[in-house]
Parts: structure tokens; C-alpha cells; sequence
């Protein structure tokens, strides 16, 4: 399919400023460029709390999104994206909102370190932490534990897959749904969708190293599956999936290779491949469509699996 209409609207906006490449920048300059208000307001919710949680290393800063006054809601652990160096919590607080009341979701937003000043594995340290909180807290927060989903996009996908692998593997939160947005999935170039999506589409081949070297500095091992989860040795046992890409992403194939795997291991997975879509276009409500149409999709995915 040819790129959305409103897609290439936007690319030509961006290449019109003239920004320097991703990977051409320090770190902290990427971010105060991404520190964008929103286009939409999102959802409103009975209530919007922000708190910090102990952590590894020191408290995690989490928000909660509370769509009604009324008890006994599902959870969902929400990890955003940026490649582990870009993103917080104000710029997923729209996709946030938009979840907890297309879901009747409680969310939990979660600010887990960042790389470089904290590599691998520093942010899955975090995000397994709050979701261990969340789900022993799960009362307070108005929620029922064991209806727990975990979810994210990008580099948050990658954080949910390892936190639903370890969650398996040390005995730790019983994880009901898996939410994997175009998720990172492996520490490798070699796959088509990054030859044909190298360049021109948001996210490049070249920011995709920038942000894998930021994450795993000099030391970090990418081929782990806590920084690579295609390449656990086995996949079976882990919680139902649904996983979204992009057509027009460099990450579309290992998503969907992961997603296969989690099929063959025996793992319930339900995959949709936006057409004509970029990296990124889960998170601009108000801009594409196609936004608010995955929001809707994922909603409906958590509220089958989580009822």
C-alpha cells in the first residue's frame, strides 16, 4: 500500500523544518525537541494521580489513571517508547487516557530510567518493579489483579515482552495480556523491513542504532532476551498477546516475527500490520486516524481478554 495521506502530510512538515537527523544529536537536545503539548487533550478520568513507587535504585515515578470511581477495574502497566532514551510520562499521558476509558482500564504509566545515564538493564529493572507495585497494590488502585495486563510501544514493547518474560521465569506477577505496539523485539539490521523503511519514514536505520548504542553502551549484551526477547530460547507459557505494526517501520518484521514465534510456542496472539502507516502513529491522537483506530482495537483486545 502507498503511505497514508496523512502520514506524508506530516513527514513533509518535518522535513520542512529542517531538524537534524536523531542521530546526529546528543541525547537531551532529542528530548526537549520531543517535549511537544499534545494535539488532543484525551480522555478525561475520575482520576489522574501522580506518585513514586520504590524501585532498584530509587523511587520510579508512576502515573495513574483511574477512568471511573468504581472498584474491581482491570490493570494495565503502561511502558512508553523512545528507544530507552527519549520519552516520560507527560507524553504518554494521551495514549494513557485513551486506554483506561476505551478499556474501563486502570493504567499505570510508568517513568523508568533512561539510557545513556542509566543502560540496559536499568529500564526493565524499573518497569518489572512497578509491575510487581501495581499488582500488589492492585486494590488500592480501585483494580483487580488478576485481571493485569502489560503493554507499550516501541522500546515500551520491548520492555513489556521482557517484563512478561521474566513475570514467567521468577515466578512473579500473573500477567493475563501482553499489549506489544510495533515492539523492539531484536539487536539486529538485517531484517527487510529495515532496508526498505532505512530512511524517509520518522524512525530511520540509523536512529534504531543510535538508540540501541545509548541503550546498551559499550558493555550491554543485545543478543540477551531481556534486551532481545525473539531470542529467548522459548517463548511457550507466556501471556496471551496482540501485537500492532507499522508497514512503513524498520521494526514491522521483528514485530511480526516475534508474534509468529509467540503462535508457534503455543502463545494465543492475534497481529494487525497497519497499512501505509509509520513508526510512532500509535501515539498522534489528533493527528492520524489511525491513532484513535488502534486505540479503539487495543481497548477491545484488553477488554476480551481481561473480562
Amino acid at each position: 500500500m502507498t503511505l497514508n495521506p496523512q502520514a506524508k502530510f506530516l513527514l513533509d512538515q518535518m522535513a520542512a523544518m529542517g531538524m537534524p537527523p536523531i542521530h546526529e544529536q546528543e541525547p537531551e537536545a532529542v528530548r526537549e525537541a520531543n517535549r511537544l503539548p499534545p494535539a488532543v487533550p484525551g480522555a478525561t478520568m475520575a482520576n489522574v494521580e501522580d506518585r513514586n513507587i520504590p524501585g532498584p535504585a530509587g523511587d520510579i515515578p508512576v502515573r495513574i489513571y483511574r477512568p471511573t470511581d468504581a472498584g474491581d477495574h482491570s490493570l494495565l502497566v503502561w511502558y512508553h517508547g523512545g528507544g530507552w532514551v527519549i520519552g516520560d510520562l507527560d507524553g504518554a499521558d494521551v495514549t494513557c487516557r485513551e486506554l483506561a476509558a476505551k478499556s474501563g482500564s486502570v493504567v499505570v504509566s510508568v517513568d523508568y530510567r533512561l539510557a545513556p545515564e542509566h543502560r540496559y538493564p536499568a529500564a526493565h529493572e524499573d518497569c518489572y518493579a512497578a509491575t510487581v507495585w501495581a499488582a500488589e497494590n492492585a486494590a488500592d488502585l480501585g483494580a483487580d489483579a488478576s485481571k493485569l495486563a502489560v503493554g507499550g510501544d516501541s522500546a515500551g514493547g520491548n520492555l513489556a515482552a521482557v517484563v512478561s518474560l521474566r513475570a514467567r521465569d521468577e515466578d512473579g506477577p500473573a500477567i493475563s495480556f501482553q499489549l506489544l505496539v510495533y515492539p523492539v523485539t531484536d539487536h539486529s539490521y538485517e531484517t527487510a523491513s529495515y532496508s526498505d523503511n532505512a530512511d524517509g519514514y520518522l524512525l530511520t536505520r540509523d536512529g534504531m542504532e543510535w538508540f540501541w548504542n545509548h541503550y546498551l553502551g559499550p558493555d550491554g549484551d543485545g543478543s540477551h532476551p531481556h534486551a532481545s526477547p525473539l531470542r529467548a530460547e522459548d517463548l511457550s507459557g507466556l501471556p496471551p498477546a496482540h501485537v500492532i505494526t507499522a508497514e512503513y517501520d524498520p521494526l514491522r518484521d521483528e514485530g511480526e516475527a516475534y508474534a509468529k514465534r509467540l503462535q508457534e510456542a503455543g502463545v494465543a496472539v492475534t497481529q494487525t500490520r497497519y497499512a501505509g502507516q509509520i513508526h510512532a502513529f500509535y501515539g498522534m491522537h489528533g493527528v492520524l486516524d489511525d491513532a484513535t483506530n488502534a486505540a479503539d482495537e487495543s481497548a477491545e483486545k484488553l477488554k476480551a481478554a481481561l473480562a
